[in-house]
Order: structure tokens, then sequence, then C-alpha cells
């Protein structure tokens, strides 16, 4: 009796075991689809929903106003809510196209050497291709891109040298004072060079009108013609000297105009060779009266032809100054 309970409870047992088995197994049996189908909804199907809804287009063309493609343009779009943005260049045929962007608002900015840069705002929808062609304008002179490379190295302008706008602006009066001042010293330069040959002519000339002859020895004086040739040189260089110096004295004056260098180096001589022109004339006239009285030049007229070659070297100098090397822009003709 005790044996057959025992049995009994055993196969109750054994029947309890096999039919929660048999329940796990069912319930693994009807579970496994269910999570096979999530697994594939999580792993394939929201990525690729996700991945679907990013991949609107943007697409367009880049032309200037006489309708040819313009190459090379950057293009760059700016989600207006996450601020993302991406950016490329259009190609040969001025077309452009920027793929995988998120729906929604765009700054869509075009830039290009040579012309003004452009913008304008565009709605991208999911899953679709969005048109824009930009029309761009030519740049107006001396505007150049932000940031784009020069074609050649930037001179400095007026401003950069101390010169305001005022001061470039025309002034009909001082362009014809400067006109003027202009002409008077090419004037003032061709004489100069012209009196520089009968001056280094008389000075030659003057031993030819001096009396000779030492303590002593006879005294060969002069011809006539010698000291009318000598006198007629010495008149024709202080005629060409005075009439040369009048266009530089009386040139008009521009005012701000601060002189250096080698044109004051010119005028300094001026203050030797001027007094000399002045000086070597008198003297001069001086020994030809005493020449034609048969006297032996003397005294302050003995300076005569001192007084002529340092009036000589002066006046050289301050051509040498000016013209060395030798400047030919006051002979160029308009």
């Amino acid at each position: 009796m005790r044996y057959h309970q025992m049995r009994n409870a055993l196969q109750h047992s054994s029947n309890r075991f096999l039919s929660a088995k048999e329940s796990f197994a069912m319930y693994q049996v009807r579970a496994t689809p269910f999570l096979r189908h999530a697994l594939f909804v999580f792993l394939f199907v929201f990525p690729l929903n996700a991945y679907c809804q990013q991949r609107s287009a943007l697409t367009g063309t880049v032309k200037d106003s006489s309708g040819k493609p313009v190459a090379g343009a950057q293009v760059a779009v700016e989600n207006v809510a996450s601020g993302q943005s991406s950016n490329t260049a259009t190609d040969s045929t001025g077309s452009y196209t920027l793929q995988q962007l998120a729906a929604g608002n765009y700054n869509v900015t075009v830039t290009a050497n040579g012309f003004t840069s452009q913008t304008e705002q565009v709605t991208v929808t999911a899953n679709g291709t969005q048109a824009l062609d930009f029309t761009l304008a030519a740049a107006p002179p001396g505007q150049e891109l932000p940031n784009a490379p020069s074609a050649a190295p930037q001179e400095p302008s007026l401003q950069d040298l101390g010169i305001s706008q005022q001061q470039m602006q025309g002034n009909p009066q001082l362009q014809a004072r400067l006109n003027r001042r202009t002409e008077m010293l090419k004037i003032h330069q061709k004489l100069g060079l012209i009196t520089l040959a009968p001056m280094v002519a008389a000075l030659i000339t003057g031993p030819m009108a001096k009396a000779k002859g030492r303590n002593g020895q006879p005294v060969e004086e002069p011809t006539q013609a010698n000291l009318d040739f000598h006198a007629a040189l010495g008149s024709t260089t202080a005629a060409l000297y005075f009439t040369t110096a009048y266009f530089a004295v009386f040139a008009p004056k521009v005012p701000g105009v601060q002189k250096r260098g080698a044109i004051r180096m010119h005028e300094a001589l001026a203050f030797v060779h001027g007094p000399g022109m002045i000086l070597t004339p008198i003297l001069g006239a001086m020994a030809f009266k005493q020449e034609q009285d048969g006297e032996k030049v003397h005294g302050v007229a003995s300076f005569h032809g001192t007084a002529a070659t340092v009036t000589v070297l002066a006046y050289g100098a301050s051509i040498v100054a000016v013209s060395w090397p030798i400047h030919l822009k006051f002979w160029e003709t308009k």
C-alpha cells in the first residue's frame, strides 16, 4: 500500500514536470517569432526610416546676369533650426547638388569671385529634392569677396599715405597753378642749359682779352676784336642768365610743398652764382675800361677772372645737383 502511494506520487510529479516543460516549450515556440520581429524592427526598420528621412537633396544652377554658368562658385547651406551646415562648389556647367539634408528650413549662400554674394531661404521637404537656382550680379569695381585671394598684391592707397579724401578732390585753381609752374620750370631748365654754353666760352676766352707781359717786359695788349668778342660773350651770358632766373623766381609757388634734397642744393648754389653773375660783369666792365685806357688791369677789376671762375663752377654744380644723371622729363612734349 505504501509502495503504491509513493509510485503514484512520483508519477504525479513527473506529469507536472512534463506539463511545465511542455508549457515552456510552447511559450518558447510562440515567443521566438515575436522576438525576431521586434529585433528586426529595432535593428533595420527604425534606422532605415531615420535614414530615409535624411535623403532629401538640394540642387540647382548658378549663372551670371547674361545666363552663362558660373563654375567654382561656393554654395553653403545652414539649417535654421539646428545650425548644421554643409557646402559644395558648382561644376563647369554651374550646377550643384547637396544631398543627405534633413527636412527643414535652410539659408543658402552663394559666393563667387567677381560677383556679389547672394543668400536665399528654402524649405527642404522629407524624401524630396528641392531646386534652387541663382543669378549673380557682377561685383562693383574694387569690391572683393571676404577671404578671397587677391589676383595681385594690393598697392597702398592715398589714404594709407596720409592724404585725406578732401585733399584728393579736384581743385581747378591749384591745378592751374601747378600747370603754370611746370611750364615755367621747363623753360628755366632749357634756358639754364643753353646759358652754360656762352658762360663757359666767356671763361675760356678771358685770357685772350687780357694784357700779357710781366714787370720789366713789354706789355702785349689784347686786340680789339678779342675784347669785343669776350665782352659779347659776357653780355650774352648775363642776358640768358637773368632770363633763366626769371622763370625760376616767378614760377607760381605751391602751398604746403617743402623743398628738399637736390632742389635745396640747387637753390643754395644760386646764392653763390647769383651774386657772381652780378659782380662779374661789373668787374669786367672796369677791366675793359682800363684796357681801353691802355692801363694794366688793377685794383678790384683784377678779380674779374676769379669771380668769373667761381661763378661758372657754382652754376655748373647747381645743374649737376638736379640733373645727374641728366633727366630729360622737362624736354618731353605733351
